[in-house]
């Protein structure tokens, strides 16, 4: 028991990012922080944390040792779970990481109303656009778009797909008439996305279904969707863009769609955690609640009732 106590301190210590705030935490004193620390270095015989008068960090050790404990207790959670399903509030910490401008966009606010309906439920979102480990990181949850196949052997729950339309101001449409094939579209100006050296142009679906490269002529090429959107606001050119993140626009008329549904891509939107035997209570409600309420985001009938934001 005391072994389990020991832990709990120190993913406690860990997670708060001081001895003093695990205290506050868990109801005590600072020194009983300390001294389980130190019961639990000298047991393992290693020092767990780097530590000064002003800051607290983990060792090489400290950081094995805590992905470990995480894996542990959610093992022992997973158990109860099994007992507690519908019989008690979620409650606890889930850690999750999502795209930058979707999670703000979409997800943020969800995950808002979920903490308010459950008190002891904990949820830390992290925005990032880059590709999360999950286990070497401590997440629980990571939002992902396309298909699951180099994905380590993750368990996944597809959401739904994110169509990409295109898309253009009225006032350029005016001007420049609008294209009805995509042979057309190589007398129209695009607003392309682009990282670095690479541009990321437009692949839409011919009447057959088959995946073309549109031909596409740009002289504007932004590594923000955001920027992307006020350019075709703007009158700039056509763009191509999720559907969740120009259906104000659309729905206010500063934005129209161009072309047929039936040209556009979609991508598959999943979210993925590491496989485990028993599922802990809080990390099953958040599932299941982004399951519920994200896909009406994703596609193209987000447009028939778009309000603010999504």
């Amino acid at each position: 028991m005391d072994s389990f106590n020991g832990i709990s301190v120190f993913v406690q210590a860990v997670e708060a990012g001081s001895f003093a705030r695990a205290a506050e935490r868990m109801h005590l004193s600072r020194s009983a922080v300390g001294k389980g620390i130190a019961r639990l270095e000298e047991r393992l015989g290693v020092r767990l944390f780097h530590r000064t008068t002003r800051s607290q960090s983990l060792t090489d050790e400290g950081q094995a040792y805590y992905e470990r404990c995480l894996r542990a207790l959610a093992e022992l959670e997973s158990g109860e779970a099994l007992l507690g399903d519908g019989k008690r509030e979620p409650s606890g910490r889930v850690k999750l990481s999502m795209p930058v401008l979707f999670g703000r966009i979409c997800v943020a606010p969800l995950l808002v109303e979920l903490a308010r309906r459950h008190p002891q439920l904990e949820i830390a979102a992290s925005f990032s656009d880059r590709r999360v480990d999950l286990v070497d990181e401590g997440v629980d949850l990571v939002l992902r778009s396309g298909d699951m196949h180099d994905s380590g052997g993750l368990a996944a729950r597809k959401l739904g797909v994110q169509t990409l339309m295109l898309c253009a101001a009225p006032a350029y449409l005016a001007q420049h008439g609008r294209p009805q094939r995509l042979d057309d579209l190589a007398r129209h100006h695009a607003i392309l996305y682009g990282r670095g050296a690479r541009d990321d142009g437009w692949q839409l679906r011919d009447p057959q279904g088959r995946l073309r490269e549109a031909p596409v002529l740009s002289r504007l090429r932004f590594d923000d969707l955001e920027a992307i959107a006020a350019a075709a606001v703007a009158g700039a050119g056509l763009a191509r863009l999720p559907c969740w993140l120009i259906a104000a626009h659309v729905k206010s008329g500063r934005l129209v769609k161009v072309m047929e549904e039936e040209s556009y891509v979609a991508i598959d939107m999943h979210l993925a955690w590491t496989p485990m035997r028993h599922m802990p209570h809080r990390l099953r409600t958040v599932i299941d609640e982004l399951a519920k309420e994200l896909p009406p985001l994703l596609g193209v009938g987000v447009m028939e009732n778009a309000g603010p934001g999504c």
